[in-house]
């Protein structure tokens, strides 16, 4: 019987036997789904403490603004620039921005159904199930942890720019024995990300109060920087390179250009999905979440353009630092500014800060709710009674952040975080249509994940045209098949499947349009990326795969039979249909 079954991990002999036993577990428990209720009731208890409700929309758009501006503009514009759009890199960001602000539809109607801090871990969980859950948070946690080291890198690159060092003095120090990519020792950018982890322990609504100081500050630092750049910059330099051998005009690099850029760039706005993992500390949920998350993205995206532009017209794209693009354009831009580099090396310092600050408590809340799934070790999931914060996910994975930044190169890290968020958001947004379409239980799934498949596989198909198909009419014709068809599969599922279920409070407007486009959107922006990409990401989710085989689902396996855990989400279909207004 289940109270007499030895625990999983109790002995050698009893891990042996669980092994032996992976096929039923997996049957079972990968696509077990959870329900809103379990969420946010049932398995929350597992926290011990609660997380207090202390937040309201001004502290979300101020975790929001906080947590993108430093991380993007000051880090990822440089590479964007330099090396895949030139002065185009103002589209990049409105292509990206337009991405996000999509996906946070998506990502804002799970919150505010369940409150939780669990993300698009949750989200996943209660649609596809355990195991699709655990690959996508699993990979979220990386880009967190992976884009938390490269902005601490970046905070030492401006640093330098701020006590007013030379271009070429070095903060940090080689180790000649390492191989390139991975020599560089950063010490300031560990003590930066140690600093911010006591912060994030000690209380969430101070940290709300530190992030809203320095983010005021930001702002107008921001203001300040594009003032100066238009007021400073040159138009010829949107279409001239500073090189006359490069490439020229505004899209020196062509449209692939634009979207090499954008899916660079996109890892900017990592930070709204920081501000949904807040929800479980959000007063009314229902009002404040949609305009935190959705004004953040909003005001972020047209900030991102202004800045992009501003340096673009400071300095030809050529010439622009990839590392440290706004100091350096300034520096070596039109003389009676060079000043300027010093204050946007304190400025930018800042907006990083905040930047880490926010995702850092985002990471700390996903491990935090995948502890309470038990696929991971419950000690993540305990929130300190004192604190009302969880303080062994946010010390574990700082300590983690900071060993990354201690010598890993800024361009490894980024390529690897731009696929993984990309694909975190492709999932939410297939979820979001799901649940939509689908309750469990009363409804036929097929039709909806036939939809989802061949709506994908289109978008799959007219991404490869783009990017490897020879120019001329027949690969323009092959590009309007695809997006005739697109078009046609949406139609068609309108006509023929009808909505399960409609939000209570807040919902993705144009269903399902909306989150379809920012399928296509994910889709087209993971195939701007590399090689080398793809193969780091088959790297960890292959890894994932192997964390959850060998443990997580003998641990969750043991929640079920002990009870923390539903088996199915059968148990809780009156759940669903009490919380949801059925459309007949």
């Amino acid at each position: 019987m289940a109270a007499t079954r030895p625990h999983s991990f109790s002995s050698f002999k009893s891990y042996l036997h669980a092994l032996s036993d992976t096929p039923n577990r997996l049957r079972r428990r990968a696509c077990s789904v959870s329900t809103s209720l379990e969420e946010t009731n049932r398995v929350r208890v597992r926290s011990g403490s609660e997380m207090k409700r202390a937040l309201g929309w001004h502290d979300l758009i101020g975790f929001g603004v906080g947590g993108m501006v430093g991380a993007g503009v000051f880090v990822t514009t440089g590479r964007a620039s330099h090396i895949c759009a030139g002065p185009a890199v103002v589209l990049s960001y409105a292509i990206a921005g337009l991405c996000a602000l999509l996906s946070a539809f998506c990502y804002t109607e799970f919150a505010v159904d369940m409150p939780v801090a669990g993300g698009s871990f949750s989200y996943i969980r209660v649609t596809f199930g355990e195991f699709p859950a655990f690959l996508t948070g699993a990979n979220l946690i990386v880009d967190y942890v992976l884009s938390n080291a490269a902005v601490a890198r970046g905070f030492t690159s401006y640093l330098g720019t701020a006590l007013g060092l030379p271009a070429n003095a070095q903060l940090r120090f080689s180790i000649h024995g390492l191989p390139k990519g991975y020599n560089e020792i950063d010490l300031i950018a560990v003590v930066v990300v140690l600093l911010i982890t006591f912060i994030i322990c000690y209380s969430t609504k101070e940290s709300s109060w530190v992030n809203m100081s320095l983010t005021a500050l930001h702002i107008l630092f921001i203001g300040f920087v594009i003032a100066v750049g238009f007021w400073r910059g040159k138009l010829i330099n949107f279409t001239e390179p500073g090189n006359p051998k490069n490439a020229g005009g505004f899209f020196p690099f062509g449209a692939s250009g634009v979207f090499n850029g954008a899916a660079v760039v996109y890892v900017s706005y990592i930070g709204y999905d920081a501000v949904s993992t807040m929800a479980e500390e959000v007063e009314n949920p229902a009002k404040n979440i949609p305009i935190g998350v959705t004004g953040s993205v909003i005001i972020v995206s047209v900030l991102y353009c202004l800045m992009a532009a501003s340096v673009s017209a400071l300095l030809p794209y050529d010439l622009i630092d990839a590392d440290a693009p706004f100091s350096g354009a300034f520096s070596e831009g039109p003389s009676g500014v060079k000043w300027v580099s010093n204050v946007i090396g304190v400025g930018a310092s800042f907006g990083i800060v905040t930047s880490l600050l926010v995702a850092m408590l985002g990471q700390a809340r996903y491990m935090c709710v995948i502890g309470r799934s038990c696929v991971v070790p419950s000690w993540f999931a305990q929130v300190h009674p004192s604190t009302s914060t969880p303080v062994n996910a946010s010390s574990f994975l700082g300590i983690l952040t900071a060993a990354i930044a201690l010598f890993t190169d800024l361009d490894i890290l980024l390529d690897l975080v731009s696929i993984g968020t990309l694909f975190v958001f492709y999932m939410v947004a297939n979820a979001v249509i799901y649940r939509r379409y689908v309750a469990i239980g009363t409804t036929n799934p097929w039709p909806t994940l036939s939809f989802l498949f061949c709506f994908s596989l289109t978008c799959v198909m007219f991404t490869l045209l783009w990017r490897f198909a020879p120019s001329g009419k027949p690969k323009a014709a092959m590009l309007g098949a695809c997006v005739a068809a697109a078009i046609a599969l949406l139609q068609v599922f309108l006509f023929m499947v009808p909505q399960a279920r409609k939000p209570e409070n807040w919902g993705v407007p144009f269903m399902p349009w909306i989150p379809s486009i920012s399928i296509f959107l994910n889709i087209f922006l993971l195939g701007a990326l590399n090689k080398g990409s793809y193969l780091r990401f088959g790297f960890f989710s292959g890894l994932t795969v192997l964390v959850y085989v060998v443990y997580s689902v003998h641990s969750s396996f043991d929640a079920e039979e002990e009870g923390i855990l539903c088996e199915k989400a059968g148990e809780s279909i009156k759940e669903s249909v009490e919380r949801e207004v059925h459309i007949l």
